[in-house]
């Protein structure tokens, strides 16, 4: 999948301000109906654009984007719980 950037400067204009790259992936989840971490990674590493985003990072695999995306989120259970 390629990316629409016309469509992205368009949703940036509505989207919540902030970092590009937290913006690019709000676009693709909602806009682009890409719901994983995989989509999300292939779509993002196959434009020039985005993929420089990528390695800005330190994101250069599928297991990198997944520790992005799910960082802070450790799944277990509080003792409050």
């Amino acid at each position: 999948m390629s990316i629409d950037w016309e469509g992205f400067k368009f949703y940036k204009q509505w989207a919540k301000k902030g970092d590009n790259f937290e913006m690019m992936i709000g676009f693709l989840k909602s806009e682009c109906s890409l719901d994983t971490p995989k989509e999300i990674f292939l779509s993002m590493w196959d434009d020039e654009v985005t993929k420089l985003m990528l390695q800005k990072r330190d994101i250069n695999s599928l297991s990198d984007m997944e520790r992005y995306l799910y960082r802070g989120f450790n799944g277990s259970k509080s003792k409050e719980d």
